[in-house]
């Protein structure tokens, strides 16, 4: 009698690490990666449709709503579903999304195949998963609601550079400069970027 099969949703923004993933979870033999969403407005309508298992989520994916609020909101429509995050250690919002654990699990980016692999069968048991490098990180990561590129998004905003310019100098396009700052502005509480700069800067977020 062969395994059960573990069906999965990748959603990595980088084509690179989304089909590098995809070849290396394939392998595996029980697991077979049957949606990979790419953004994160695309992420439940993908789930609702194919009900994969797990997903293994970029933290950094772009889109709306924010991760943290995005996995809440897979908890509470999809209880049985399993989550199991890729996150750098130094991501600002590494506080927050730990704070998830034990319902989601959390490797960073650099974890090595097998523990990618180990992790992904102990999140799909019910098992908690959280990189020991991530805890220590969380206790002491301040509590700033910004991913990395809202924050450097919001300080090219700074001095008033409109979005095409912010949006060639980090080599964006126009709208995912948009997005993440209406995404830093909802963050924020703040009414106009301006405010968020303002808002970010007096909290130190930026």
């Amino acid at each position: 009698m062969g395994a059960t099969l573990i069906e999965i949703a990748l959603a990595q923004r980088s084509v690179l690490w989304r089909e590098g993933l995809a070849a290396l979870l394939v392998r595996e033999g029980d697991f077979r990666v049957v949606v990979r969403p790419t953004r994160l407005e695309d992420v439940w309508p993908a789930v609702r449709r194919r009900r994969p298992d797990v997903i293994l989520l970029d933290a950094e994916l772009p889109g709306v709503p924010p991760v943290d609020a995005m996995c809440v909101q897979l908890c509470e429509r999809r209880p049985d579903l399993k989550v199991l995050i890729l996150v750098e250690r130094w991501a600002a919002t590494l506080g927050a999304l730990t704070r998830l654990a034990p319902q989601t699990g959390f490797l960073t980016v650099d974890a090595s195949p097998a523990q990618l692999i180990d992790g992904l069968r102990r999140i799909v048991d019910g098992k908690p998963v959280l990189d020991l490098e991530l805890a220590v990180a969380a206790l002491s990561a301040v509590d700033n609601p910004l991913t990395d590129r809202e924050r450097e998004v919001l300080v090219k905003a700074m001095d008033g550079s409109p979005t095409k310019a912010i949006a060639a100098e980090l080599f964006l396009s126009n709208g995912t400069v948009r997005n993440y700052l209406s995404r830093a502005i909802s963050k924020t509480g703040a009414r106009s970027r301006i405010e968020a700069v303002r808002i970010a800067r007096d909290e130190g977020w930026i």
